[in-house]
């Protein structure tokens, strides 16, 4: 197997022994047909991104890999996703690819390895089921791929010997995508690589116009899909978690590249599971259904929104109180949310309402100012995670940015963030009421930071309990439809 986990063409039981005079055959009469390649409107974009990393590191050589293929059982591999960065500074999406940043007087030279289209004077155009046109499609020439990205490009076959003649204490390597690079090139020093991962989450923090342009597109498809999910929702009966998942990832799959993260889809009490994927339940009448679900778009960027919805189609009277809660937690963080604030300040206003809420409730076994002491923060108990975070190309974005940037940094003007309160009451917990117990409530919204406040990108879904039920019901009335 080679370092991208491929076995080698003819390697594997099935393969066909071909027989010589069909090789022959085959190697015969194709004609050569070009793309059509004309630069990519969001070229430039990429261009300046390079020249604000070249900036970070003047003087140093930067490998930034895109990835390889990840097998899943056998021959069989996962759907190949690059690595974020990677895309960030070139918009390459193939496997394979790295990109190399050499140092010049006035800045650095980047430079696209990659795997070209099958050539026609070897057999991998139709032997090769990894990399074969006749078994994965028409792959670009390096003129058409330089032409598209405005990138220069050079064989995949040359890299080796570009990385050989890297300094190690002159490189910085984004390591964890590529174990062959990560074998090849030495750097002096672990924290050298981590830097370089720290700059790109912290560059990556301010998104540009044209990826708000991605991020409205990949939300607009994710309000399309609850759409699509609450349509074949029905009131009166039961159906399996997984359709909801399903029918969701068609609209994903439909109108972008894929769902951004695996759909968390919990009815009842698995809505109170923070992270439940499984979604082998059923809806059932008279329950909630909480549905946390987000499509990448065609360029990657992802969507990530949670809504949670009456079953029957009306919230009971305890349900609403709850549901109210987390409403009003959520609303007092977007209320802040302005250039200049401090993310902690969005959390500390999300948590108080849903602490003041637990109170009301009579859960909490202390004061809402005790529980909500650093030493303390009994209120946890039904509220796990944090009230939400950075999104972009990863729905989870700029995660390796330093803390003082991102966890206890403030707000700027251009960072998109998701707002995401939720109350959790499992079955097992003896110290709510028994009522309560096994109801779970989150909602998700993706939020832009503006120059003078907050918009919420995701607007296009109901919030209020209220609209929420005329949401559900106008889309049962309306029905199914297909993309």
């Amino acid at each position: 197997m080679n370092d991208a986990g491929h076995q080698p063409a003819g390697s594997q039981s099935h393969d066909p022994n071909f027989p010589e005079r069909f090789i022959e055959f085959m190697r015969t009469g194709w004609r050569d047909v070009a793309l059509d390649a004309a630069p990519r409107t969001e070229a430039p974009n990429h261009a300046k991104r390079r020249a604000d990393l070249s900036a970070a590191f003047p003087g140093e050589t930067l490998v930034i890999p895109s990835g390889v293929d990840k097998v899943r059982s056998n021959d069989t591999h996962h759907p190949f996703r690059p690595g974020t960065e990677h895309v960030w500074l070139t918009g390459e999406h193939d496997p394979d690819a790295v990109l190399l940043m050499r140092p010049t007087e006035g800045g650095h030279e980047a430079t696209l390895y990659l795997r070209p289209r099958s050539p026609r004077d070897t057999d991998e155009f139709f032997r090769d089921i990894n990399y074969g046109e006749l078994w994965i499609g028409r792959r670009h020439t390096l003129a058409e791929k330089a032409t598209e990205l405005q990138l220069n490009t050079a064989h995949l076959d040359d890299l080796a010997a570009a990385l050989d003649e890297c300094a190690p204490g002159h490189t910085r390597v984004l390591r964890g995508f590529d174990p062959s690079v990560d074998a090849q090139v030495r750097t002096a020093g672990n924290e050298r690589d981590v830097e370089l991962a720290r700059v790109l989450s912290e560059l990556r923090l301010v998104k540009d116009a044209w990826e708000l342009e991605q991020l409205r597109d990949a939300i607009d498809a994710t309000v399309r899909g609850f759409e699509d999910a609450a349509r074949v929702l029905p009131s009166d009966r039961p159906v399996s978690e997984r359709l909801i998942e399903g029918v969701f990832g068609l609209r994903a799959r439909h109108d972008g590249n894929a769902v951004a993260y695996g759909s968390i889809v919990g009815s009842g009490a698995h809505a109170a599971i923070l992270h439940w994927m499984r979604n082998d339940g059923r809806t059932n009448p008279g329950e909630l259904l909480l549905m946390d679900m987000g499509v990448e778009n065609r360029h990657l960027y992802s969507a990530d929104l949670t809504r949670t919805v009456p079953v029957s189609g009306t919230f009971s009277p305890l349900q609403r109180q709850v549901y109210d809660i987390v409403h009003r937690s959520q609303q007092a963080g977007i209320d802040i949310i302005r250039p200049g604030t401090p993310v902690d300040d969005v959390r500390q206003a999300c948590m108080r309402v849903l602490a003041e809420g637990l109170a009301d409730l009579g859960i909490l076994p202390v004061s809402v100012e005790e529980a909500m002491a650093k030493d303390a923060t009994l209120y946890r108990r039904w509220t796990l995670h944090g009230f939400g975070h950075m999104l972009g190309l990863d729905v989870h974005d700029c995660a390796s940015a330093r803390k003082e940037k991102y966890r206890e940094g403030t707000l700027e003007a251009g960072y998109v963030l998701t707002v995401e309160p939720g109350l959790y009451f499992q079955p097992e917990d003896e110290l709510v009421p028994a009522e309560l117990r096994g109801i779970g409530v989150r909602i998700e919204d993706d939020v832009l930071v503006t120059p003078t406040g907050a918009e919420v990108l995701s607007s296009g879904l109901p919030r209020g309990a209220d609209e929420v039920e005329a949401w559900l019901a106008a889309q049962r009335d309306a029905g199914p439809r297909l993309p």
